[in-house]
């Protein structure tokens, strides 16, 4: 009897043995696989998920997440394709439109010397606004493409956003004073420095507070924090959560914007990520906050 019990004991112990060997190499397998896929999809490679184990459902897994894998890559490379061919061709009209409008800039500015009529007077001036408007759209589609054309177009210097800030408010007083908007602004005493490409952090502060000007229903606070988070904030009633969440977005625009293209956020958006940075836009309360962070 006490030797039945003691086979008992013996087989029971291997099994108990066989059966944590099983979950450690299944771990392991899981481990292998979830840091396999963290790399490829962060990288552009052909290689695909291996594993030491010999479980024949890991390697189905595994297989299966390589099948996706190939398929994210082929979508992956139609999307830069595409995004590529779209920056080209924004450039292209971007020259296109420029030498005609100057054209008719000129040709304008030469009738505006001329006698006319008060009919012929309006309708003059209803062709100058259109032209002066297709004339910002392309101006902003060739910063589009400059902005959307890469890093490595960057030089950087140590710059001091306290500064950087106050000239971009500075510069854009008058247009804010337009619009009955006095901006409350918060600053540290202390100096607060990055190294980022000047003209690109005066156009990113540009385009948010001309942002400000066409959503704003008369209010602006811009804080600067000494972790390099700058937020502006402000009452937008014409707006909500939605819209605000594709303000983002490649020629998105809210009815209510005045003479907006579409591309002022995008450009921001695309000129703080190739400096490293991070910018978000949230609506809550009934206010817009455009948040853009630089870490050390």
């Amino acid at each position: 009897m006490d030797v039945w019990l003691w086979g008992l004991a013996v087989v029971l112990l291997s099994i108990i043995v066989i059966l944590q060997v099983k979950i450690y190499l299944l771990r392991k397998a899981a481990d292998e696989i979830r840091n396999a896929l963290s790399d490829r999809l962060t990288e552009d490679t052909n290689v695909v998920i291996d594993i030491s184990s010999r479980d024949a459902c890991m390697r189905n897994l595994a297989e299966s997440l390589n099948v996706q894998l190939r398929l994210l890559r082929g979508e992956r490379r139609r999307f830069q394709q595409g995004d590529m061919e779209l920056k080209e061709a924004v450039t292209g009209i971007s020259h296109d439109l420029r030498t005609p409008l100057t054209a008719i800039s000129g040709y304008l500015e030469l009738l505006s010397k001329q006698e006319k009529s008060e009919t012929v007077e309006r309708y003059l001036g209803i062709i100058e606004e259109r032209t002066e408007s297709l004339k910002q759209l392309a101006e902003e589609l060739f910063r589009y493409s400059i902005a959307a054309s890469g890093p490595e177009d960057m030089s950087r210097e140590e710059l001091e956003l306290n500064r950087v800030l106050e000239e971009s408010i500075s510069a854009y007083y008058a247009v804010l004073k337009g619009c009955c908007i006095t901006p409350s602004i918060e600053m540290p005493e202390k100096k607060i420095v990055r190294s980022l490409n000047k003209a690109a952090l005066s156009r990113i502060f540009a385009n948010i507070i001309s942002n400000a000007v066409k959503y704003s229903d008369g209010d602006l606070r811009v804080t600067l924090s000494e972790t390099g988070s700058i937020l502006f904030a402000n009452h937008a009633s014409g707006l909500d959560e939605v819209q605000v969440g594709r303000l983002f977005d490649r020629f998105y625009t809210v009815e209510n914007a005045k003479k907006s293209t579409g591309l002022g956020l995008s450009i921001a958006k695309s000129l703080t990520e190739q400096m490293g940075g991070i910018i978000t836009a949230g609506y809550e309360n009934g206010m817009i906050q455009v948040q853009v962070s630089f870490p050390e």
